[in-house]
């Protein structure tokens, strides 16, 4: 089983001396799997574009996809399961659905065969916390991992993106307006990162700030609604229709500059935390005009 520690905790650091204007330089890596790709959605995903680029990364319309929907939180899905319908309408003909409350199932050969036969992996939206107990460190998320050792890929929108990374945010049982609650692990195929979702939409801009505070080695990576990054190696690309914040404790400065936007189009590099934006127009920095500024 090929899987890579979920958290680097920099407790080292405590002994080493820093001046209180200096951010904090935490030694932890964010990265992503070494092999396959990730498609990571915020929510309400309407636009096709998405779903036909998880299609293209795993091998087009006929490759054998598994959806998860254990998230939703029904008893029971079938073969009948309505959020196959977005699926078939990017053309997609090879879909089938896993699903269990039962970590003993989770852990049987039968139920794992179809990962194992798949090459793409979906988790729909519903509440994080149910995925994690019904498949974590179970042999479902050992072929995950082996889903993405070969090659394949693996996407999750809403409640279905937040495992994906190695901090479970809104993970509580209680309500998901608790951002640190009693589910705190993911599976961290993105290693050192939390993961929110609905951002703007539902207001949620500020909410990831608490927990960069808390866990700063962590990168915060939140997503607007249709909106997805598609990760592969240790970059990322957004593609949809709005706006992804990056929440970097190193990067945070003053009252207003917990976060930044990256828009469609825009490339992050995970291992150095830089973004290549291309979308923002890049003017020459104009000279200080002597008259306005005298003495400058």
């Amino acid at each position: 089983m090929y899987r890579p520690v979920r958290f680097i905790l920099a407790a080292a650091l405590l002994s080493i001396p820093v001046q209180i204007a200096t951010p904090v330089q935490i030694e932890a890596q964010t990265t992503g799997p070494s092999n396959g790709s990730l498609v990571i959605v915020g929510g309400a995903m309407q636009d096709p574009a998405i779903l036909r680029r998880f299609l293209d990364l795993a091998g087009g319309p006929d490759a054998p996809i598994v959806v998860i929907p254990t998230a939703g939180g029904a008893d029971e899905y079938d073969q009948f399961y309505q959020g196959l319908r977005a699926w078939r309408a990017v053309g997609a003909t090879n879909l089938t659905v896993l699903h269990t409350n039962d970590r003993s199932e989770a852990n049987s050969e039968a139920f794992i065969r179809a990962i194992r036969e798949a090459s793409g992996v979906w988790l729909p939206g519903g509440r994080q916390w149910r995925l994690m107990d019904s498949y974590l460190d179970t042999r479902t998320e050992e072929e995950l991992w082996n889903l993405l050792e070969r090659g394949g890929v693996v996407g999750g929108s809403s409640a279905g993106a937040t495992p994906l990374g190695s901090y479970l945010v809104r993970g509580d049982t209680r309500t998901n307006t608790i951002m640190m609650g009693d589910h705190v692990e993911g599976w961290g195929f993105l290693t050192n990162s939390a993961i929110d979702q609905h951002l703007l939409k539902r207001n949620r801009q500020f909410d990831l700030i608490e927990v960069i505070q808390a866990h700063p080695e962590l990168l915060g990576i939140g997503l607007d609604e249709n909106t997805a990054i598609v990760v592969t190696g240790n970059q990322f690309e957004v593609i949809g229709q709005s706006y992804v914040a990056i929440y970097d404790n190193d990067r945070m400065i003053g009252d207003h500059g917990f976060f930044y936007l990256l828009a469609p189009g825009d490339r992050f590099d995970l291992v150095t935390r830089e973004a290549v934006r291309p979308s923002r127009a890049v003017r020459p920095v104009q000279p200080t005009d002597p008259e306005r500024w005298p003495g400058r």
